[in-house]
């Protein structure tokens, strides 16, 4: 057990189903081993459930130095308080001093519940950690080494900066795809820790009876082209025209926060810092006005068009070509152009 929580470790919950990782606990690691190192302390991984041992290896290979393993059979399935009750013993014996779940359905059901059962912080849906000192304005007190949790605020309209000195384990959940993984490093090797599930005579409530998943049509993060709109499009209608630019170069569609706001396009497809994060090879932005947290969400693309009818919008600073024009003109002449075969 870890007796000065400044050397306690970085935990990373890693989320599975079905015994399967998601791309999620690989985002963590990448965030998480940038913070560990600077912390001077060891990476793990948290891998809870039934018969899940085999994936302590992609942990490795994704970055953690050990993987704390809590295996039983009523952890099959998530249970958030079985999930919970593990998890909040695994804390209280290795004290760590940072714990990061992503900000999945699992993530923001278990990341609350043991935070308040500990009785420390939790902020929600970062966009950034960082470790700095901190000083408290009231009383002066300096802290050193001191997670930054970051995220918009008040709509996105702004950006916070929360600590948590006091109150340890530090505890964030980070939304998804803003965190890049580290190459993985094949054959690399970690230290397995077992842990007792804690669960012999404790109440679950509830039992799973079945599991209906609902596959989403739209994969933004894994798309390498992405034609987007905003507010700019129009309307829904318009939109189609992205549609088409889309499916003649082999792309995907994605929107601003603006156009989803208006109902041009649905929610799941909503880029930036209230949406996802992407960074395709080649990104079409038509309408947009390229507001802060638009441009947080796909100024990592290696390749950025954008089109606009007003010269000074932001997103020109960013493109690294810009057409000033009405993309009702612009996107038809791109399709007809690609379908054509002329360059």
């Amino acid at each position: 057990m870890a007796t000065d929580r400044s050397k306690g470790e970085v935990w990373v919950f890693a989320e599975q189903e079905e015994g399967k990782l998601s791309d999620v606990p690989r985002e963590l690691l990448g965030k998480g081993r940038e913070l560990a190192d600077k912390l001077g302390v060891p990476l793990a991984a948290v891998l809870i459930g039934d018969g899940v041992e085999p994936l302590a290896a992609q942990l490795f290979e994704a970055g953690a130095d050990k993987v704390h393993l809590i295996e039983d059979k009523e952890l099959k399935v998530f249970r958030g308080k079985a999930y919970r009750q593990a998890f909040v013993e695994a804390i209280k014996e290795v004290q760590p001093q940072i714990v990061i779940f992503g900000a999945t359905h699992m993530g923001r059901d278990l990341g609350p519940a043991i935070a308040s059962q500990l009785r420390c912080g939790l902020t929600a849906d970062c966009t950034d950690l960082q470790i700095d000192n901190y000083t408290d304005p009231k009383t002066q007190e300096t802290f050193t080494n001191i997670l930054q949790q970051i995220r918009p605020a008040f709509g996105g309209n702004i950006i916070a900066t929360i600590v948590n000195p006091r109150n340890w384990p530090q505890m964030a959940t980070v939304r998804e795809g803003v965190m890049k993984p580290l190459d993985p490093q094949p054959g690399r090797k970690g230290e397995i820790v077992r842990h007792d599930s804690h669960l012999a005579g404790f109440d679950i409530p509830v039992e799973v009876v079945e599991i209906i998943r609902k596959h989403s049509s739209v994969n933004l993060k894994g798309a390498r082209i992405i034609v987007a709109g905003g507010a700019g499009v129009g309307s829904k209608e318009n939109f189609q025209q992205l549609h088409a630019l889309a499916e003649a170069i082999g792309g995907a569609v994605g929107a601003s926060r603006a156009a989803v706001d208006l109902g041009y396009c649905e929610h799941e497809r909503q880029i930036g810092q209230t949406g996802v994060t992407v960074r395709p090879a080649l990104f079409i932005s038509c309408g947009i006005s390229g507001a802060v947290q638009h441009l947080a969400g796909m100024q990592d693309s290696a390749k950025i068009i954008a089109i606009n009818t007003d010269k000074d919008a932001p997103i020109f600073k960013i493109a690294h070509y810009g057409i000033v024009g009405d993309l009702n003109v612009v996107v038809p002449k791109m399709i007809k152009a690609i379908k054509s075969g002329n360059k």
